[in-house]
This record gives structure tokens, sequence and C-alpha cells, in this order.
């Protein structure tokens, strides 16, 4: 395997390093300025079929990771990690094993009749591979804890060792508070990933979500694809409840009225702040089983040193996530090459970081390809859990994920930035490309959550991921019509490179980026928070 993975790498390294790393003087001052050749050539490799879809756990990840260390040590950036360009991130692959398993809900004292897949699913959150349920079930309404805005649903219940039902996104607005919860817009307390995070903080041994189409945004096809096939989590730091699962709102409906409540009736009481948990007449008892298998990946770092005394003990982060979904299924086709999603940002941090390490900013920078992120953001959040830079220095993440491959735009996308300084600083930027900066849309679907900046965020750093542009400059029906139709293509394995692409607006986007970060690099001070944002108060929290 090694003689292989040495074999790939060499050959790939003697075809792209003579476009990817012209000769400079050691030491050149001069402007940062993003090539396309570089980012061609290692957008064309990492989408390839010899990475095989660069999936979690399989060999093409293996092969990513190697390549990416190799080029952060040819482009000139050090190692991030100590002597290491690597991270190790602990990830267990986990699936339910529902026909070894015991495990039943009863109601009123008579067994529920759910079938797994059908009408609820669960799998441990902690991953352990069995686990005997003897809990007492609790509904909390949202499950949200939530002092800015006088919200806790669990109002000082101890519901160690019990199982929390609730439900999926976050509280309506009113006439009387329009803006709560966002308004329109979603807020983290709305998202699935938040209700399992307060429900383990809280102790539950347990968590089911209540399915709705409304509320979740998509159907519950979504939801068995997710959970009948293996899913990945964090094997180390902090972890969740015992069980961990969704069922159907007809399900729900059943077992609310077995246990003597109505869950129409406890659905509008949950819309109050005054609301109280409620508990129910019903039990989760049985043994629960699940095959677990332990997998380490790894995320990749390499920094360039600042120039200033003070200000290099300081850091800018750019990442980008280096995974796809690797090989699966069967047929013709079976690698998912991810050539957008998201060798591009992954190939444009490594064409950042070779004119980044020709003109150092006075903060340090570094360059972070992290993994896993298609399972959930893994390789974020173990970042974040365990940095490789103290959180109170670090000044910002700017995230790249899914680049415009379609042609040069006169906008660029900064939703998020909006939240902290970098959104003015963004408009500097964007003016003095002679762009402008999209005005954001109600992110009602929760996007700002969705992406590997939010592990930083929630860390308090401000953090965003930069969005290509729209606006474009040839072409414009046409550029439209070939943005539209990638959208058959996400996720499938006709996200692949083409050699016709007009890459002028990845470039644009890359060299925004880290015009951007080189910004935040040479400023007096690092971008702070706006004043009442929650994860303001969790950067002041970590100095």
């Amino acid at each position: 395997m090694q003689k292989m993975l040495s074999s790939l790498v060499s050959t790939a390294l003697a075809t792209s390093l003579a476009a990817a790393f012209p000769a400079y003087a050691a030491g050149a001052a001069s402007v940062p300025t993003v090539k396309e050749a570089p980012l061609r050539a290692h957008l064309s490799f990492l989408s390839s079929d010899v990475l095989e879809g660069r999936g979690t756990g399989q060999r093409g990840g293996d092969l990513t990771v190697a390549y990416l260390e190799a080029q952060a040590l040819a482009v000139g950036l050090k190692p991030g990690n100590g002597d290491s360009f690597r991270q190790s991130v602990k990830i267990a692959g986990v699936k339910a094993t529902p026909d070894s398993s015991s495990v039943a809900l009863e109601a009123g004292g008579k067994a529920q009749s759910l079938a797994f897949g059908k009408d609820w699913v669960w799998a441990p959150g902690d991953a352990k591979a069995s686990h005997a349920m003897n809990a007492d079930l609790v509904f909390v309404g949202y499950g949200i804890t939530a002092p800015e805005e006088g919200w806790d649903d669990y109002k000082g219940m101890d519901v160690k060792g019990k199982v929390v039902v609730m439900m999926v996104n976050d509280p309506a607005p009113t006439a009387a508070e329009p803006n709560r919860f966002n308004g329109k817009g979603l807020t983290y307390y709305g998202r699935w990933t938040y209700k399992f995070e307060e429900a383990a903080r809280q102790g539950a041994a347990g968590v089911l979500l209540i399915h709705t189409d409304a509320s979740a945004s998509y159907g519950w096809s979504v939801v068995q694809n997710s959970w009948l096939s293996e899913r990945f989590q964090l094997a180390q730091g902090k972890l969740g409840a015992n069980m961990e699962g969704w069922m159907t709102e007809a399900s729900a409906r059943t077992l609310f009225a077995a246990a003597g409540e109505d869950l129409d009736a406890l659905r509008t009481a949950a819309e109050n702040k005054n609301f109280k948990p409620v508990a129910l007449k019903a039990k989760i008892k049985g043994e629960m089983k699940a095959a677990v298998r332990m997998v380490e990946q790894f995320n990749v770092a390499g920094v360039v040193p600042g120039t200033d005394p003070k200000l290099k003990d300081e850091v800018v982060i750019y990442s980008a996530h280096w995974d796809h979904l690797g090989k699966q299924g069967e047929g013709a086709d079976t690698i998912y090459n991810g050539a957008v999603d998201n060798a591009s940002g992954t190939a444009g941090l490594l064409a950042m970081a070779q004119e980044a390490v020709r003109s150092p900013a006075k903060r340090s920078q570094m360059f972070l390809w992290v993994a896993a992120e298609e399972q959930g953001l893994l390789g974020s959040a173990a970042y974040a859990s365990n940095p490789l830079w103290p959180v109170n220095k670090t000044a910002a993440n700017l995230n790249l994920d899914s680049l415009n491959f379609v042609g040069a735009a006169k906008d660029i996308g900064t939703k998020g930035s909006e939240r902290t300084e970098l959104g003015a600083m963004a408009e500097a930027t964007a003016k003095a490309m002679g762009l402008v900066v999209r005005t954001p849309e109600p992110d009602l679907a929760g996007g700002y959550f969705r992406s590997d900046h939010f592990s930083f965020a929630k860390a308090g750093i401000p953090a965003f991921s930069i969005e290509g542009g729209k606006d474009y400059v040839k072409d414009i029906e046409g550029a439209k019509a070939k943005q539209a139709s990638y959208r058959a293509r996400y996720h499938q394995v006709g996200d692949e490179y083409d050699p016709t692409w007009d890459l002028s607006g990845m470039v644009q986007q890359a060299q925004f980026t880290l015009n951007l970060g080189r910004r935040v690099a040479d400023a007096p001070k690092m971008p702070a928070w706006k004043a009442g944002d929650a994860f303001g108060k969790v950067r002041a929290s970590a100095k």
C-alpha cells in the first residue's frame, strides 16, 4: 500500500509540478496572485478516478491525504502540527442492526408496533455497539435552551437517564415577536444536530426527533437513506447520547395518543416560552445494537508564518474539505468524483497557498484541508475541539466549498459575514476588485450551519464560506443554465471534471478569499462578532 501511495503521488507530482509551481526568487516580494494553471492541474488530479472519489474510510481518502501532504511541502508551507502536516481525526462508522436488537416502545402499558426504517430509525450517538435501554419518555417541545431568547424547553427538569422527544426547527415568529429566533430564517437551534447536542448536554439517555416534511425541509426518505446505511460520527471528544433517532409524525401521533396525550395540543403549547416539559406515560425498553468500526482520517494543515513580531502569533485559517463520497454501489461507474464538491475548493487552497508563501502577511496564515465534511463536518469539528492554533489567537476562518466552475462574475457571495466585522472587510475587498457583494437572502434552510466554517463559528471564531458569483460576465443565460445543470450532478457520479471549463470564476473566488484573508492578516486588530451574536459570547469566554 505504501509503495502504491508513493508511486501515485510521485506520478501526480511529476505531471503537475512544472505547470503548478513556476520558479521564483526566494523572498521575492509581490502581490499574491492566484494562477489558473496550478488550480486546474490540482482540480484535474483531485477529481480523477485515481483518487476514487476521496471517500471517508476508503483508499481514495488515504491517497488524497498523501497528495495534499506532498503538495503542501512542495509549495513551501510549514507543517501545521509540530513537524507533521497531519492532524488525526478518529471517526466511528456506525450502522444500526435492528434484526439483532430488541429495543421497542411501549405506551400506556402496551407495546407499540414500530418498524425500523418505516416508522422510526435510531443508532448510538456515542459509538458504542450495545446499549440496554429502560428509559421514560419526556416531550421537551423544541428541545431548545437559548438564554438570549429567554427560552428554555427543559425548565430545569432532570432528564438524566430519560429519552427526550422533540420537534425539529425552531419556534415560529409571532405578531408580537416577529424577529424571535431570526424570524423566518432558521437558527442553529432549529437544526437536528443542535437537538442531539443539547440532549447530550442535558444528560439524556436518548433523543427522538419528530419528523415532518415542513419542519425538516425534506421528506422521510432522506432520513431513511441516511440512517439505514453506515453513518459516521466522531469517536473522541464530546459524544452524543446513547440513542439518537427520528420517528415519523404518524408514529409520534399514535405514541402520544396511547400515552394519553394530544400531540397537536402539546406542539401548540411548545410555541410559547412558558412551555414546560411533559412526562409521557411511555418507555423505551430492550437492547439496542449496532455495528461499529473505527476509522482514522486526517486533516492536513500547512502554515505561512507571519512577519510581524507580535501579530505572527495570531492566524487566519483558510479551509476546504477534501472528501467526497468515494466508491459505492454497482454499475459501470461507481466513483463519486466530486469535482465541484469539493475538489474545486481543495485545489483552490493549494493554488492560494502557492502564492501566499511568496509574500507573507503580518499574521500567520494556515491552509487547512479538513476530512469527512460529507459525514457531518467531522474534520472541522475535530479541529475546533482540538485546535492546532489557540482559538483566542485565531482571527478568522474563510472556507471554500464548491467553487464557481461557470465563469467570471461581477459579484461574490459572503453570506454569514454580516454577523461579524468580516462583513465590512469583505465589502472593501470586493470593491477593490471591482466586485459587488451579493445581498444575502433569508437563510430559510440554515445554510450557514451546513458547511465547515460553522465548526469554527461554534468555537467563537469569526467565520463564513465564500460563495461564487451569480451575475456572470459572459453569456449570462447560458452561464445560468450551466450552473443550474449542476443540481442534477450534485452528490452523483456525474460531478466530474470537464477540461473545457472556464475556470476564471474559480480563480476569482480563490483570489477574493486570499485578498480578504490578507486584509484580515494585516489589520491592526482581529475582527469581532457583532454585538449580541450568540457566537460572539463564545468568543468572549475563550479569552
